[in-house]
């Protein structure tokens, strides 16, 4: 009887490329407390990230934070990124609560319809959430940050798809898929990397407030409808590549929805 030989001694050097890990990064998110960011919040910190969120709803507030502190750190504070010191008072809250952070995660929104379905009231409110808080967001993160650090939009795919009975909406995503483009090239060479990560159809209470939870599961289950966890995945693909690389752009859909 031989001895088996032994399994050759194998070089993966080569084999992927270097991932630098999260544990110990500081995130705010905004809109962090439900839905898309309330996933991307719980995924972080399970990875080590201290993260601070906001969002309106105290009961959101105090249900994401728990869940976030069952996996990791994080802290919060309620506040309406649509009034005039919304996003200063944010980004002071999450200073004053772990310093200067190297993770911005844009991602705040609520959703608007038609041109002419809307009221001016609305109209103006949407656009200080959808469009205005993303740069205000966007310039008080890069202030703090100074030469490292990481810029991530939440979009929307309707910024290509352009619907009138949502013209609104599109325009304010397409706004920020053009911004996020430009100041991607402003921000670079400085050491601070910006992406823009564009969802289909995702679910979530607060963008399809007639839709139940259970029509939801019924088209999660036939894959025709992203979870919001599956957009938190690629948050995490964007935040763990390589510092001299940069993604720049994600588009996530269901698999089995055609039109998007």
């Amino acid at each position: 009887m031989t001895d088996l030989a032994e399994p050759p001694v194998r070089n993966l050097s080569d084999a992927h490329t270097e991932m630098p890990g999260l544990n110990g990064r500081k995130a705010i998110i905004t809109g962090g407390t439900t839905g898309i960011g309330r996933a991307i919040a719980v995924l972080l910190a399970s990875e080590g990230v201290d993260v601070f969120v906001c969002g309106r709803d105290p009961q959101h507030l105090e249900d994401g934070l728990s869940r976030i502190r069952e996996v990791g750190k994080g802290d919060g504070i309620n506040v309406d990124l649509a009034e005039p010191d919304g996003v200063d008072r944010f980004v002071a809250a999450a200073r004053d609560y772990f310093g200067d952070f190297d993770i911005a995660i844009v991602n705040a929104a609520i959703p608007a319809k038609g041109l002419t379905t809307m009221s001016a009231e609305e109209l103006r409110y949407a656009i200080a959430i959808d469009f205005t808080a993303y740069l205000t967001t966007a310039y008080a993160a890069a202030e703090v940050m100074k030469d490292h650090g990481d810029i991530v939009f939440i979009g929307s795919v309707s910024a290509h798809l352009l619907g009138a009975e949502g013209s609104v909406y599109a325009g304010m995503k397409a706004g920020v898929a053009g911004f996020a483009e430009a100041v991607r090239k402003e921000l670079g060479p400085k050491g601070i990397k910006v992406c823009n990560i564009e969802p289909a159809k995702t679910g979530a209470d607060f963008q399809y407030q007639s839709f139940t939870a259970e029509e939801q599961a019924e088209e999660n289950r036939k894959e025709t409808m992203l979870r919001a966890e599956d957009i938190a995945v690629g948050v995490h693909y964007v935040l763990t590549q390589p510092r001299r690389s940069v993604v720049q752009q994600i588009s996530i859909a269901p698999r089995a929805r055609g039109e998007e």
